[in-house]
């Protein structure tokens, strides 16, 4: 039965520094639902037998039949620490009942994009790490989304089960595995942590108790902290008065350095040691190996070899209260039965949840500045950092959550400052809001505020700050995510950064073309439902939607189909966004004249330097950077002029990708007054490449020289836009252009005997393959490898038939590279590329020709 109320979760979120908002993050398949429900069931809200087997948080019947998570759900939890345990917070705290606010999270690569929206409104993360096959490709990418987020992680390595009973690893092997694992987490946590980092050192070290270890199949975990106490308590003296809570943490504290790294244990004497070599040179054991595995691995071997003496003495020693039906059980569910009353998981996890993460009065202080865009001391900044509820609402919404009610929306989100509550009038401001202008700004009262517990909401009058929400009412004016705010110099929360972008794409049409109004309804709804999912009108008129793989799409599809648009559909061969580039710079200075013969822009495309490109999609380099630290990184790192550093007219498309219009002309008249019309004729171009109308990529372009009308009539953006979009197709077609692919890098785990089947499928299929091991402790090897996109459709069932299922592929999304070839050869792969890409487009045949752009003297 649950054994909270919804008035106690209430009274609680006023107590900011009794809250923990945090994600489950980790690799695909290493656990997250199944420990998330030894946490669920330690609320009470389902039964501890079935822990591990509901998996109450993949709340979708697909998710329940292909056993992955798809969407990311919140659930509230409370949970009270005994009086000796509060005496590890380290940070302030009121009263002992916490609210814990958890949010599962998908390990799927092509779902990272709920990965992001569940880390924008959290602070701390349990970062899961399947103790058998290590840190993964996707462990990576998301533990950096969370740093990059300031976000605190602990760790838990999960699966000890298989290590056990599968592998059958010797206690000091699995030591040494632990070891490994917990060095490489901190070592991507070093890599991309900031220096000097306001969130301070958020490395993990199982001496302080941020590492836990145990199986969320079995319900059972622990971390350093529960032995200490046990030992603790054990080596006690009797008689003695009961130490303080303050004593008993020192004690707790001052054992749990013993239980971990090289320090030794003399089971003779009862002493700990330095070294490895006791009395008469006999070898000691470590002492996590002596004093935490040995134990565990004692009550493993007695019940599964059905030793039936030793298991009642150690049930008896380790005062285990078994119920009359668990006392008949043998074997595996015996087992269960113990560890889970001996080490509760859900126990051992949320004490490491509500010890070690942050609080929104923490956490918010070092996070503002990475979420607020506006200046760092106007109200709405102000009352972020301080978590203050009595400074104007500021709230940011990171999904749109499907209700029970076809076609309406929660909006899901976390409360930075102020309080939200059923009723109150609020501005509601999408992404492309402008503090001072009225495009997408709404003012609209929230009808109702939700609270937002796995399978159901619970309905709740109003909610401070520090907590996550839902609310009824907003989702017609908002497409996926946004600021709510009461203050009117309000200025937007930072719109979250993907780790994948959307290169797969698929055509839909409606099988009847009656049902086209409903097509267009349900593709706005899809759009809405998923953080990264983008729904695109094509000139030609077809609809198209675009994923980050193959799996993405195929959800994407099947919820338009049945959820949103209800209707049956078509769909196309999924088919890959490319990008058009250039090789070399152009054979010449390029000319156009306006359609007045009036003005002429004489200009000349380069491809940019290698990296550069990589550095403004990462953010590095941008428009709003300020231009001397742009212009210094332009000319230390790629050895740009000065002068040309400091006059870049614009990126583009979008004012944000990787091509730039720069100026290199010398003393010029007139110039300024059309330098808007050429650089809404940039982004134009930038958009929609000449060879088909796919975006450019890594090109710059350099205007050399203009001649104008002395008449300012004469020189309108009429004359002026069209122009310069010919002038830089016409770059663009003497510069040797060239067609770039998008790249996945594979990562994938199988046994020795499967590698000559994977070799075999990465080599038909263009995949170049760059790094190969082996991993330490177990029979797996990992095989890392780039492959293009286009070919990776199908790949996971051929890798499968082709190694008997025993190889286990993760693809992300990792770079371009340009596809080899001419495109204006017909004959070539790219060339053939070219030709189907306008067909399907409904673009006229074959590139157009120089003439139609480049302009005699």
């Amino acid at each position: 039965m649950v054994n909270f109320t919804v008035d106690q979760i209430r009274s609680i979120m006023d107590k900011k520094a009794n809250i923990r908002n945090m994600s489950v993050i980790a690799h695909v398949d290493h656990g997250k639902s199944t420990l998330t429900d030894s946490l669920v069931s330690k609320a009470g809200i389902i039964a501890s037998s079935r822990a591990g087997e509901t998996r109450f948080t993949d709340t979708r019947k697909d998710e329940q039949e292909r056993c992955i998570t798809i969407k990311s759900t919140a659930i509230s939890l409370f949970y009270e620490l005994s009086e000796n345990d509060m005496a590890f917070i380290k940070q302030s705290r009121d009263g002992s009942g916490f609210l814990i606010n958890l949010i599962d999270s998908p390990g799927h690569v092509d779902f990272s994009s709920e990965v992001t929206a569940a880390l924008r409104v959290t602070d701390g993360a349990l970062v899961v790490v399947d103790c058998v096959s290590g840190v993964c490709v996707q462990t990576e990418t998301v533990l950096r989304q969370a740093i990059a987020e300031r976000i605190k992680p602990v760790l838990m390595m999960n699966k000890m089960d298989r290590a056990l009973l599968e592998l059958q690893i010797e206690a000091e092997d699995l030591y040494q595995t632990f070891q490994r694992i917990i060095e490489t987490v901190n070592v991507i946590i070093s890599t991309y942590s900031e220096e000097d980092s306001p969130t301070g050192n958020i490395q993990i070290d199982p001496v302080i108790g941020t590492v836990g270890f145990g199986s969320g199949l079995h319900g059972w975990a622990f971390s350093l902290k529960q032995f200490a106490e046990m030992y603790v308590a054990k080596f006690a003296a009797k008689g003695k008065a009961p130490l303080t809570p303050e004593e008993h943490c020192k004690k707790v504290e001052d054992m749990m350095k013993k239980l971990w790294g090289d320090k030794f244990y003399d089971t003779a004497n009862g002493k700990f040691s330095k070294t490895s070599e006791g009395a008469g040179g006999k070898m000691l054991p470590r002492s996590f190996v002596a004093l935490v595995l040995d134990p565990i691995y004692k009550v493993f071997d007695a019940i599964m070899k059905f030793k039936k003496e030793d298991t009642e003495k150690l049930i008896e020693k380790l005062d285990i209260k078994l119920d009359n039906e668990d006392k008949e059980k043998e074997g595996k569910p015996l087992l269960k039965a113990v560890m889970r009353r001996w080490l509760p998981a859900g126990e051992a996890l949320l004490q490491m949840i509500t010890i070690h993460l942050p609080s929104p009065v923490t956490a918010q202080k070092y996070r503002c500045e990475m979420l607020y865009e506006g200046p760092g001391d106007d109200e709405a900044a102000l009352g972020i950092k301080n978590c203050d509820p009595k400074a104007p609402l500021m709230m940011y919404i990171s999904k749109m959550v499907p209700t029970n009610d076809k076609g309406r929306f929660y909006a899901f989100g976390r409360v930075f400052s102020g309080v939200v509550s059923t009723g109150m009038k609020v501005r509601i401001m999408g992404p492309n809001y402008v503090p001072g202008k009225k495009d997408d700004l709404y003012l609209k009262p929230i009808q109702r505020t939700v609270l937002m517990m796995g399978r159901y909401t619970e309905s709740i009058e109003d909610v401070p700050c520090g907590n996550i929400v839902g609310l009824v009412g907003v989702d017609q004016f908002l497409v996926k995510t946004g600021t709510i705010t009461t203050f009117d110099n309000a200025h937007n929360m930072k719109v979250m950064k993907f780790s994948v972008s959307p290169v797969v794409r698929v055509a839909v049409e409606a099988k009847n073309p009656a049902d086209l109004p409903k097509l267009v309804e349900g593709l706005k709804r899809l759009s809405k439902s998923d953080p990264m999912v983008q729904c695109i009108i094509e000139e030609s008129g077809e609809h198209i939607i675009a994923g980050a793989g193959e799996l993405h799409l195929e959800i994407c599809l099947k919820d338009l189909e049945e959820d949103h648009a209800c209707i049956p559909l078509k769909k196309s061969d999924p088919v890959v966004s490319y990008r058009e580039t250039v090789s070399a710079e152009s054979c010449v200075v390029c000319l156009s004249k306006s359609p007045n013969k009036h003005n002429r822009l004489f200009m000349k495309a380069r491809p940019l330097e290698e990296g550069l490109p990589e550095d403004i999609e990462k953010g590095e380099i941008s428009a709003r950077q300020e231009l001397k630290a742009r212009s210094r990184i332009l000319a230390e790192t790629y050895k740009w002029d000065v002068t040309e550093a400091r006059k870049i007219w614009c990126f583009g498309p979008d004012g944000t990708g990787p091509n730039m219009l720069v100026d290199v002309t010398k003393g010029v008249q007139y110039l300024n007054e059309i330098k808007d019309s050429v650089v809404a004729g940039f982004q134009w171009a930038v958009k929609e490449g000449v060879l088909c109308e796919e975006n450019m990529r890594a090109i710059r372009f350099d205007v050399h020289d203009v001649t104008l009308h002395a008449d300012a009539i004469h020189r309108g953006g009429g004359q002026i836009i069209p122009t310069a979009r010919r002038v830089l197709y016409a770059c663009e077609l003497t510069a040797e252009p060239r067609l770039m692919e998008p790249v996945y890098l594979v990562e994938i785990q199988c046994p020795e005997a499967a590698m000559g089947g994977i070799y075999s499928v990465l080599t038909r299929r263009r995949g170049n393959l760059f790094d190969e091991y082996r991993v330490a402790g177990t029979p797996m090897h990992v095989i890392k490898a780039h492959l293009p996109v286009m070919e990776s459709f199908g790949f996971t069932a051929d890798l499968r038939s082709n190694t008997g299922g025993k190889a286990f592929p993760q693809c992300v999304f990792d770079h371009w590279q340009v596809l080899p070839g001419n495109p204006m050869d017909p004959t070539t792969k790219p060339g053939i590329v070219v030709t189907e890409t306008r067909k399907r487009k409904g673009l006229k045949e074959g590139v157009p020709a120089l003439d139609n752009y480049l302009d005699k003297l």
